[in-house]
């Protein structure tokens, strides 16, 4: 499980005296967010970005996606993305950014673990089942991706502050 390494408030950005969210706040909001957008960068450096389910599970940000998918391509030759949540309000709520790397996950019982997660998460329509290195419905499994945070950003409004938690 990533734990901060230092946790800090940039006042630049925020009402005076608003306090840095705590890290286990800012995992509440991502183990119940239910939309999470991916950038990643294609070879040519133009970035990519695209709407996902997804789970916040033992650390890390977990989703799915298709061998032949436009991020898949581009997690091939640049493992960096950003993985964002939150809400489309200025003025209310909280987003949160990470930044990481994103890793396949192969091991057996892992891709177990995932599968059960989006079942619990998203219910029946995302029960997934294990096939082979992959994960999904047997027509069509995809590959899991772990992302490991560097970096997670949390952006709160209304009151606004924002706060930054780094990873070794």
């Amino acid at each position: 499980m990533s734990t901060p390494v230092t946790t800090t408030v940039d006042a630049r950005f925020g009402d005076d005296g608003e306090p840095p969210l705590p890290w286990p706040d800012t995992e509440e909001l991502l183990e119940s967010a239910q939309l999470y957008w991916l950038s990643t960068v294609r070879r040519d450096g133009v970035p990519h970005v695209t709407p996902l389910i997804g789970l916040w599970q033992a650390g890390g940000f977990v989703f799915c996606t298709g061998p032949g998918e436009q991020k898949t391509h581009n997690l091939r030759h640049n493992d960096a993305v950003a993985v964002t949540t939150g809400v489309a309000t200025w003025a209310a709520g909280t987003d949160v950014v990470v930044e990481g790397r994103a890793r396949r996950v192969t091991d057996d019982d892992e891709l177990r673990a995932v599968a059960e997660a989006y079942f619990v998460k998203y219910g029946q329509q995302w029960r997934f089942e294990v096939h082979g290195d992959a994960v999904g419905p047997v027509d069509d499994p995809g590959w899991v991706f772990r992302v490991v945070p560097s970096k997670v950003l949390v952006f709160a409004k209304g009151p606004f502050g924002q706060t930054t938690h780094r990873f070794a």
